[in-house]
């Protein structure tokens, strides 16, 4: 097996199981080697890497914003006017 069959020998599932790690430099030199080629040629995967950075960048910039007063219950009363279903007993207000 040559190197670059190598580099390819990681599935797609592997990558998605590594990806936290891989983010965050907590993988071997290797295993950081095979990901950075699967994902430089399986556009799936690149996607959920793209995805998953921008959502953790996103959350890390401190960036905050307080939502209107009242929208948490307004939203709470819509999804449960949609879906149908009553409030359970006891539940607080």
């Amino acid at each position: 097996m040559d190197r670059q069959e190598h580099l390819l020998d990681i599935t797609c599932q592997e990558v998605w199981r590594e990806l936290t790690n891989y983010m965050e430099g907590d993988v071997t030199a290797e295993l950081r080697e095979q990901i950075a080629q699967h994902l430089s040629m399986c556009a799936h995967c690149r996607a959920v890497y793209d995805g998953s950075r921008n959502v953790i960048q996103l959350l890390g910039n401190g960036k905050t914003f307080e939502l209107p007063s009242g929208f948490s219950r307004r939203l709470y009363d819509r999804l449960q006017a949609k879906l149908g279903s009553a409030r359970p007993e006891g539940s607080v207000e």
